[in-house]
């Protein structure tokens, strides 16, 4: 099945599936903006198209992603976005 999700007025959208071979899983695109995301599960962020800009908890500086380059956000925490263009990524929710 999928699941529609829809964040901060619209701006960010994502359809949330499950993989046979890689779990729980959703992509997305988020408009322009800047976004604060808070997570039960670790994740694994892939940038798929545009950029990401990204504060991840405990780092003390914004790290930039582009196409193909992926960021580990670590359970029960918050992570704060800057999206300088329409950007779309792939989100695989970890186990562990």
């Amino acid at each position: 099945m999928l699941k529609n999700n829809e964040y901060f007025e619209g701006k960010v959208k994502s359809i949330g599936f499950d993989s046979d071979s890689l779990g729980a899983l959703s992509v997305g695109v988020m408009v322009k903006g800047e976004y604060t995301f808070g997570t039960a599960k670790p994740e694994e962020m892939t940038v798929v198209s545009g950029t990401l800009i990204v504060l991840l908890p405990g780092s003390e500086g914004w790290q930039t992603f582009t196409v193909g380059e992926t960021f580990y956000v670590p359970g029960n925490s918050e992570f704060n976005l800057q999206v300088p263009e329409t950007s779309s990524y792939l989100c695989k929710y970890l186990s562990k």
